[in-house]
């Protein structure tokens, strides 16, 4: 693992009724004890930003990449599991080098996305955090400043450890990040949200 990433701290921070997870049946036998997959399983992501995908309810299973999309275009991936949805992507997890993919749902593209699954957890929890903990008091330029800062802090962290999420500006992390600093994606009852709009 790339990053130390644990249950209890989450849930410190969104409270144990936030924090999604997936059942091991959800995933291919050959992939559940992975792992990525058990990372899934055990330690979860807050809801808000990123958002899991619900195993298939006749199946109990996960869709797998050749399910939601064209996987011609993509050798080999069609067999992974879809984890998530982020932006229009669905993110994929490669049971073999336990990196996460984004798989672009209009424009039949692939990205490698994460190095492996703490990392995807990692960059969840600390923009759901950043969301829903910032608060915007006294002059707005310069809080929008910090905001900026504190976008740009959690990029430079974790670029330092996984490069692969801020890569370049098309990554789906790269665009949140800047929505974020531009002072979106703040829920209505967010603290942000209540002294921006007040």
């Amino acid at each position: 693992m790339l990053f130390d990433v644990t249950r209890s701290e989450h849930a410190i921070i969104f409270g144990e009724d936030r924090l999604a997870t997936l059942p091991a049946t959800a995933f291919p036998p050959s992939t559940a004890d992975t792992e990525g997959a058990r990372l899934l399983q055990t330690v979860g992501v807050p809801d808000g930003t990123l958002w899991l995908r619900e195993p298939d309810e006749d199946s109990g299973r996960l869709p797998l990449v050749q399910d939601v999309v064209n996987a011609e275009n993509f050798d080999g991936a069609g067999e992974w599991p879809v984890i998530a949805w982020l932006l229009n992507a669905h993110l994929a997890l490669d049971p073999d080098s336990g990196k996460v993919h984004a798989f672009d749902a209009d424009e039949a593209s692939v990205q490698e996305l994460h190095t492996d699954v703490s990392s995807l957890l990692q960059v969840t929890f600390r923009f759901q955090r950043l969301l829903e903990e910032f608060t915007f008091s006294g002059d707005e330029e310069a809080e929008f400043e910090r905001l900026e800062r504190e976008v740009a802090r959690i990029c430079q962290e974790t670029s330092s450890i996984d490069p692969l999420p801020f890569q370049d500006d098309e990554t789906a992390w790269y665009v949140i990040g800047e929505e974020i600093a531009a002072g979106q994606r703040f829920k209505a009852n967010s603290p942000a949200a209540r002294s921006l709009y007040a």
